[in-house]
């Protein structure tokens, strides 16, 4: 009988270890009409916020968009790789989390800058095959003061296969003290990928998200889903000054389904917060962190 002869695993997280401190810089302004524009989609009063104005804390996240020309776009819609993101030789590219601290407040008018750093590559063997974990801290900065301080860490993997099993869904926790319900509509998606600039097709290409990327339809934003969550909680935070948050990103929710928002207060002065599907899945946690009241 002929031994199995087993295939080494590429490494290629060590391939890609000299991009670790690779950074760039983004500048942008809060400008006011976008702000309105955010407001709008939140179905919050646009006209509430004036020159001057302290915005949400995470609302941060829809600013310094990378302007990447059309010639720099890739097939699946983001810019291509291997200018600021290394080119990881892996297909699908998707936002799994952040961890945030908020030592500043943006205000509407405000010129802004935000640093970003690859800090970290990594790789693992998951039930879909090769993945690689990517971790970029980003630091926004008004005249050289810090206002937000986030890791954020991007995740590469394989292609889908007819033969990968799929993990069993965790259900969200059973004790919420509140909830929320929300329709994942595609006018909320698109609006979101619009202020945020985010060309990535599985998010309007149902087509592409099928074929391509194997998802039974358009997928939710992630990072949509994570605004979602960290609203509700916000609005539990009894007025206190959020100090920072820390996010993940569980499994994709998709156009056309219903998504709860649910959460509780923890020991601590902390709100704990999460999203899941209809069938009661988890699909995002966050935990949010307040000052203490004077």
């Amino acid at each position: 009988m002929k031994a199995e002869v087993s295939v080494p695993v590429r490494d290629i997280a060590a391939e890609f270890a000299g991009w670790i401190g690779k950074s760039m810089s983004i500048e942008d302004e809060v400008t006011l009409p976008a702000v309105r524009r955010m407001a709008a989609m939140l179905d919050l009063d646009p006209m509430a916020f004036q020159h001057g104005s302290g915005i949400p804390p995470h609302w941060y996240s829809m600013f310094f968009t990378a302007n990447a020309r059309r010639s720099q776009i890739g097939h699946d819609g983001h810019p291509k790789k291997g200018d600021f993101l290394p080119p990881v030789p892996l297909p699908r590219r998707m936002f799994v989390g952040r961890k945030v601290s908020f030592p500043g407040a943006l205000r509407v008018g405000d010129q802004a800058c935000k640093r970003s750093e690859i800090v970290g590559i990594e790789q693992k063997q998951g039930r879909s095959g090769t993945l690689v974990f990517l971790k970029v801290r980003h630091t926004v900065e008004v005249r050289g003061e810090p206002i937000v301080i986030e890791q954020q860490e991007v995740v590469y993997r394989d292609a889908p296969t007819g033969e990968t099993s799929a993990a069993a869904p965790t259900a969200v926790p059973a004790d919420a003290a509140w909830s929320a319900d929300y329709e994942m509509d595609p006018v909320l998606v698109f609006r979101y990928s619009a202020l945020t600039w985010n060309g990535h097709r599985i998010h309007y290409d149902a087509d592409y998200a099928r074929r391509v990327e194997g998802y039974p339809g358009c997928v939710m934003n992630g990072a949509l889903t994570v605004h979602m969550v960290i609203d509700e909680a916000l609005k539990r935070g009894g007025g206190r000054r959020l100090k920072g948050l820390r996010a993940r990103l569980v499994k994709p929710l998709f156009v056309g389904g219903k998504l709860t928002v649910a959460g509780r207060a923890m020991e601590g002065g902390t709100v704990e917060a999460w999203a899941g599907d209809e069938q009661g899945a988890l699909a995002a946690g966050c935990t949010l962190e307040f000052e203490d009241q004077a």
